[in-house]
């Protein structure tokens, strides 16, 4: 039987969770899993559904047949299958322990992705991605050549297929037409817990305040350096008596943590953009499972 998911956005209005039941009871479906949430500050409601479809309907009959129920309620709805495999990018420079982390997550199926492109300003990771048969782009960028580089990065975007760009610690600042081209479709990792200790040397910052908690923040890249939308934290402690190269070491792990939860949340269309902030829903059961163990 085939699996989905339905997301849905709109206004909030009584009999909208009923409707949207009724709808998949009727068109033979059974559903395994369901998250909402009704925003009283703006008005605005959210929901992902999970379901089987038990009779045999297919995306294209169970989407047009919702959509007199999608507009009595102004609905923004889509459905997914839960078999496709969201197409993704990895941007990385020198700092490879988030990429690595990725690579393994995606190797052993606890990250169902398809990994279509790495692309880095160095070389330094390409022997390690080609050896997990996926294409390398080295893109070199300078001040000079900003724009050109990323027209070339875009290109790849394009040719790929691509739906999501991870900035696996990729240390360029993209351009205010990239963010806005990619809007809701660029995942960065800050390595400090935002909104405080921005730009460059987030940990050095953190050190000299003598901060107790240190951590990192996983959001949608904006035209606002650090402002995007905030889909993921987490933090670890820290002492009086730890060094900023501890911090740094401490804070990898952190990383590589949060930016994996934030992709596994993106990917299962667990997100949702609400105005600066976001929606996200807790994960379905067993879409942490991997395929195998090592």
């Amino acid at each position: 039987m085939d699996k989905y998911y339905l997301t849905v956005t709109c206004k909030s209005k009584r009999g909208i969770v009923a409707a949207i039941a009724g709808y998949l009871a009727e068109s033979g479906c059974n559903i395994t899993d369901s998250s909402q949430f009704d925003d009283t500050q703006t008005g605005n409601f959210f929901m992902r559904v999970s379901f089987i479809s038990e009779d045999g309907a297919g995306l294209d009959a169970l989407r047009d047949g919702f959509a007199d129920t999608a507009e009595t309620f102004g609905m923004d709805f889509a459905f997914h299958d839960e078999s496709q495999k969201m197409r993704v990018i990895i941007m990385v420079s020198r700092f490879g322990h988030c990429l690595n982390d990725l690579l393994y997550r995606w190797r052993i199926g606890a990250l169902p992705v398809n990994i279509v492109s790495v692309i880095s300003n160095h070389l330094d990771y390409q022997k390690l991605v080609v050896n997990h048969d996926i294409p390398f782009h080295y893109v070199k960028v300078t001040k000079e050549n900003k724009r050109e580089a990323e027209a070339q990065q875009m290109r790849i975007v394009e040719e790929t297929g691509a739906e999501l760009i991870v900035l696996a610690r990729y240390m360029q600042v993209l351009s205010n037409e990239m963010s806005e081209k990619m809007s809701g479709r660029i995942i960065n990792i800050h390595h400090s817990f935002l909104p405080s200790f921005k730009g460059a040397n987030p940990y050095k910052q953190a050190f000299e305040r003598g901060v107790k908690l240190i951590g990192a923040t996983s959001h949608y890249v904006t035209a606002d350096l650090d402002e995007g939308p905030i889909i993921e934290q987490d933090t670890v402690r820290v002492t009086h008596a730890q060094s900023p190269s501890d911090y740094v070491s401490l804070g990898r792990d952190v990383e590589s943590q949060v930016l994996a939860r934030a992709i596994h949340a993106h990917i299962h269309r667990r997100v949702f953009l609400n105005g600066n902030k976001t929606v996200v829903f807790p994960a379905s059961p067993g879409s942490y499972a991997s395929e195998r163990m090592g």
